[in-house]
């Protein structure tokens, strides 16, 4: 079932929360973005997350990238996202230099406000003041790129005014959305968030229709929209397989949600999936329920996640060679041509 005609990039994100010690998710991590790769994904983005190994495994993503862009040859590498607030905004300004130009320019830099309040005070800030020192960092990751005198009047070596043009900012909000838009950012919506009190049944869609509306109403005239929409989606060859794998993963997101207050409305698989915002099954089973999302043809970007279902990392790497083999062309996603040129390059 194809739902639009407008073509697609395909990316991989992962917030590196295999069943496993550190060292061995950044190295799982790895694999998969090296897969991705050679199956013809477009990108691959990887969350920060401070402190709470249960949220997401990685402190630091642009050295990981590093690591990754050594691995690869032709994927984009993005962060999804680096929480501003909590970084000096010249040392990224420098890092993602460093990185773009070992990369040979494949750096996306999507960055965002943060979430966990806790990691704030770690830092020795409020949270409440996140919105606020994020546009002053942003405002200044900005001006060091593009080469303008800092504060003292050093100026950032080597600059990057084309990084400008890469960035992405995550909103769960119209206000995010039309602050994106106007700067002329790309736009990252997010593969769940929580619902209004007026409307708890409101689908994922219902929410971020209003997001990208916003957005593409302050887009600059002229300015070409960048939507990412990501997305959680486990297949496997067998729904059963899939399914189960998903009972696991999802019942445990469950427990920690209880043991933190939260309560997911039912009890049943079927009402985790749902609430989770979570597509689970077999390569027809999948399509069909991501083509009910109205969101996927305003954007430009699609991006699977396998959290909540966390499957092992086998199972992850067949899920890749599924959603490129069958799922995404059904999307408007088309595997990008190899060139000779480009298969040496992926082989070494």
């Amino acid at each position: 079932m194809t739902m639009s005609l407008q073509p697609k990039r395909l990316g991989f994100f992962t917030r590196l929360l295999d069943q496993a010690g550190a060292g061995e998710r950044y190295r799982v991590a790895t694999e998969q973005i090296v897969h991705a790769e050679r199956h013809g994904f477009d990108s691959a983005w990887v969350a920060q997350h401070h402190f709470h190994a249960a949220e997401g495994g990685l402190p630091s993503p642009l050295v990981f990238l590093a690591h990754a862009a050594a691995r690869t040859s032709r994927i984009r590498l993005g962060t999804g996202i680096i929480t501003l607030p909590l970084e000096n905004p010249i040392r990224v300004a420098e890092d993602a230099v460093v990185l773009d130009l070992l990369s040979q320019g494949r750096l996306e830099v999507g960055v965002g406000t943060g979430g966990t309040p806790s990691s704030f005070t770690a830092f020795g800030l409020d949270s409440a003041h996140r919105s606020e020192i994020y546009e002053r960092s942003l405002a200044t990751l900005r001006d060091a790129w593009n080469g303008r005198p800092l504060v003292g009047g050093d100026m950032l070596y080597p600059d990057a005014p084309h990084l400008n043009e890469r960035v992405w900012q995550a909103t769960f909000s119209t206000w995010g959305g039309t602050r994106a838009g106007k700067a002329g950012d790309g736009l990252m919506l997010s593969r769940t968030q929580p619902r209004p009190k007026e409307t708890p049944q409101a689908t994922l869609a219902e929410i971020q229709h209003p997001i990208i509306d916003a957005y593409l109403e302050a887009l600059p005239e002229g300015r070409a929209p960048r939507i990412v929409a990501s997305r959680s989606l486990f297949v496997a060859d067998k729904p059963e397989d899939a399914l189960r794998l998903a009972e696991v993963g999802l019942r445990r997101v469950a427990r920690d949600f209880a043991a933190k207050g939260h309560v997911i409305p039912g009890d049943t698989l079927t009402d985790l999936i749902a609430a989770l915002d979570t597509h689970v099954g077999a390569p027809e089973d999948v399509i069909e329920s991501l083509s009910r999302d109205t969101t996927l043809p305003r954007v430009t970007d699609l991006v699977f996640q396998v959290h909540s279902v966390d499957p092992p990392h086998e199972y992850i790497l067949r899920s890749i060679e599924l959603i490129a083999a069958e799922v995404a062309p059904a999307l408007g996603w088309r595997k990008p041509v190899e060139t000779p040129e480009k298969r040496i390059a992926l082989v070494r």
